[in-house]
């Protein structure tokens, strides 16, 4: 789905150094920008997930209750073993 925004100066300045990233790294700068936009929305979930519990007063979710309910324990471990 093709999507038009309006960019500000600096946003622009910041593209061109996308153009540059791509050239680098092989990939285009569209797979980059859905990257970028994927990753944003993932944050402003959690945020809204993590805000929601705050305001009902829910516990907080410990870190390995958490890992063990996204499935993701090797994963984190391998990462940070690198």
């Amino acid at each position: 789905m093709p999507i038009v925004i309006r960019l500000n100066a600096r946003l622009e300045e910041r593209l061109d150094e996308l153009e540059r990233l791509a050239k680098r790294t092989g990939r285009s700068k569209s797979l980059h920008i859905r990257r970028a936009l994927e990753e944003y929305l993932d944050e402003q979930e959690d945020y809204l997930i993590a805000l929601q519990r705050l305001e009902k007063n829910l516990p907080p979710i410990p870190w390995e209750a958490a890992l063990n309910e996204l499935n993701v324990r090797n994963k984190v471990r391998s990462k940070g073993s690198r």
